[in-house]
């Protein structure tokens, strides 16, 4: 059996998918660091730091968000699997691409207001930090838009990657 050709959009995919992989563990790292930074630093250490709930705030929501990307990329996401297995295969198709345009969609409609609101997120300041909000709330359209491709390039993929592939990617 011969095995396909990954195309330039699955290749693109990937890669994307192994970036934003890293950046959520990395993320994720960071978060515990600061917390537990956090943890020591009221009670041990008494200096008064005062960023680090909202520090480690922020880089949760980016990572969460970033994640679904990933989710999207191994569809792991909601797709009524439940249903499908229940319909002849056609009708199973017809399904599962109505789900990718309504996730398309949506996700891409969440990008568009998102960039509204990161925009507005220039009027407003971090309680702690004094920053403009436009860092944290970036994480909605960002994401948004690579789930929007992840689930796009899902659609035209000839086979499924599997879970097993996230510690065996190249």
């Amino acid at each position: 059996m011969e095995k396909n050709e990954p195309t330039l959009l699955d290749t693109v995919a990937k890669r994307i998918n192994w970036l934003v992989e890293r950046i959520c563990a990395l993320l994720l790292g960071i978060m515990v660091l600061v917390i537990w930074f956090g943890v020591v630093e009221r009670y041990f250490l008494h200096l008064g730091i005062t960023w680090a709930e909202e520090f480690s705030r922020y880089i949760m929501i980016w990572a969460a968000l970033l994640a679904v990307s990933c989710g999207a990329f191994y569809r792991e996401h909601i797709g009524l699997n439940i249903v499908k297995r229940f319909l002849p295969k056609a009708g199973a198709s017809i399904l599962a691409i109505s789900l990718d345009i309504v996730s398309i969609s949506f996700f891409l409609f969440l990008a568009w207001y998102g960039i509204g609101m990161a925009r507005e997120g220039l009027g407003q300041f971090a309680n702690i930090f004094g920053i403009t909000m436009v860092v944290p709330f970036a994480a909605v359209p960002v994401s948004s838009a690579l789930t929007a491709f992840q689930i796009f390039a899902a659609m035209f993929r000839s086979s499924e990657p599997s879970s097993a592939g996230i510690t065996q990617t190249q």
